[in-house]
């Protein structure tokens, strides 16, 4: 009977004790929340990295800065973002209530690097031996000349569009066309002489048979 006393007793204080653990935790947990901005204007910062020092949680800021996190009592947070110095809260101990609300303002952080001088050369030896290499550009004769190449003009007229005196001009020639032929039926090239014997003398060249 003893036994089962002993048993019940010890029973009844592991649940106690329990009880009395999750009530102290449930006391200590507190739900932090607030908005993060600048300093200097007050705008919202989203994207701001917002931790538990010592713990493998955190959170980010929403697009207008509000955050939402919760924590212990004695935690410290740790606000860091990109552009901003890092800043730490830390909860007080003996905070009333579980819930902590604030106004993080983070000052924009500015940092000097040192001069930097790009070279397209590592070395000057490198940059004289090109320098002496170096294949001056043409002269203006000769850019005029390769701008005016017959193939170069077919692939600038078909690649770029017609300006404004072209297509006005495209569009009378057609108004001109559609009025001459006012009233009769436009010649077709299949009625065309010429054009048949273009064509049979295509035929007889070869230029239909397959190239492989």
């Amino acid at each position: 009977m003893k036994k089962f006393l002993w048993i019940g007793s010890l029973l009844l204080c592991i649940q106690t004790v329990a009880f009395a653990q999750r009530h102290t935790a449930r006391d200590t947990v507190v739900e932090f929340s607030g908005v993060v901005l600048t300093a200097d204007s007050l705008q919202a910062i989203p994207g701001v990295s917002i931790t538990v020092k010592g713990q493998d949680r955190g959170t980010l800021s929403n697009e207008q800065g509000v955050f939402d996190i919760v924590a212990y009592r004695g935690d410290t947070i740790h606000f860091s973002a990109i552009g901003f110095r890092p800043k730490d809260v830390r909860i007080p101990l003996d905070l009333k209530g579980n819930h902590f609300s604030m106004i993080q303002l983070m000052v924009a952080d500015t940092i000097y690097l040192p001069e930097t001088i790009i070279r397209p050369y590592p070395s000057p030896e490198e940059f004289a031996r090109e320098f002496v290499n170096y294949k001056f550009p043409d002269d203006k004769y000769e850019i005029a000349r390769k701008n005016t190449e017959a193939a170069k003009l077919r692939i600038l007229a078909l690649t770029l569009p017609p300006d404004a005196t072209e297509a006005t001009q495209l569009f009378l020639n057609q108004q001109a066309q559609r009025i001459s032929y006012a009233g009769q039926l436009p010649p077709q090239n299949i009625f065309n002489p010429l054009a048949w014997a273009q064509f049979i003398q295509a035929w007889k060249n070869g230029d239909f048979k397959r190239k492989d």
